[in-house]
């Protein structure tokens, strides 16, 4: 696997669990707040989003760099 390839999904990967640790943890926390089921909301809305996140940044991602490259 070439050099590129490998650095994409290492993006798309660090990114992902980044991006949605954050968003889900602030929905979570202003849409229930930090009751006892916190974590146990907040680790499956986690997984739920990167799993969601993962392949939009790998498949649409290219698709928008291009766009971005021709404006």
């Amino acid at each position: 696997m070439k050099t590129e390839v490998k650095q994409k999904i290492a993006f798309a990967l660090i990114m992902g669990s980044i991006t949605t640790g954050i968003v889900s943890f602030t929905l979570i926390a202003v849409n229930i707040g930090f009751s006892p089921a916190f974590l146990k909301i907040w680790l499956r809305s986690w997984g739920i989003g990167y799993l969601v996140a993962i392949p939009a940044i790998l498949f649409i991602g290219p698709r928008i760099q291009a766009l971005v490259n021709k404006l």
